[in-house]
């Protein structure tokens, strides 16, 4: 327990920093994936395929090279940010795409005949899929997106690689101190596993109120 106890406020700084992380990205991912499962089914041509492109690209690149990608290829480009900021970019349009993909397949779950339903009342496109279509996809979507906000906060532990503080990159102060690498990890991962049990309670939750019943 020395491990724990005498660094109280070093876990807490990391734990705090992953909370974050996770909590930005997520609402990052979240908005990104909608949008983006919006332009995969919308009728227009060049949205579908800009939908499509998103998916691909960033589904097919490993998320080590997209932070490499962000932290240090922005800058290049003028675009000056703090590196927390950069490493929610990242985890955040990474998991977009994952969440875009969650959405789509609950859009594809709402019988046809309820967006033709809306468009024969004169609805657009935009009204009848945020008012008819999403509302019963996000019923059947909330499991898969839970599961995939998990993923995004184990995967936020990438972040510690680029001076960004948060829970995994803990172990280095405390390796220099000389405490037991071993037991530095164990609590590094009671820190995680509080992380995604909170999330799974949220999500369990929404379910529980929202979900639909099966």
């Amino acid at each position: 327990m020395d491990v724990l106890t005498d660094n109280w406020s070093l876990y807490g700084e990391g734990l705090w920093g992953t909370v974050q992380l996770t909590i930005f990205a997520s609402l990052l991912a979240l908005g990104l994936g909608v949008v983006m499962a919006a332009f995969r089914v919308a009728p227009v041509r060049s949205l579908r395929s800009f939908g499509t492109a998103w998916v691909t690209v960033l589904r097919n690149t490993p998320l080590t090279l997209l932070f490499f990608a962000v932290l240090l290829g922005l800058p290049r480009f003028g675009v000056v940010l703090p590196f927390q900021t950069f490493a929610i970019l990242a985890l955040g349009c990474y998991t977009s795409a994952f969440i875009c993909e969650v959405v789509r397949s609950g859009i594809n779950t709402v019988p046809v005949g309820q967006g033709e339903a809306a468009r024969s009342l004169g609805m657009s496109f935009t009204q009848a899929l945020g008012l008819i279509v999403l509302p019963q996809a996000f019923r059947t979507v909330i499991p898969p997106v839970g599961s995939t906000l998990i993923a995004l906060a184990k995967n936020s532990a990438i972040a510690g690689s680029f001076s960004v503080t948060e829970l995994l990159g803990v172990y280095k102060p405390l390796n220099e101190m000389g405490y037991s690498i071993v037991w530095a990890f164990v609590w590094i991962a009671v820190g995680y596993l509080i992380v995604t049990l909170a999330i799974s309670a949220l999500f369990n939750l929404l379910e529980k109120r929202w979900g639909v019943a099966r």
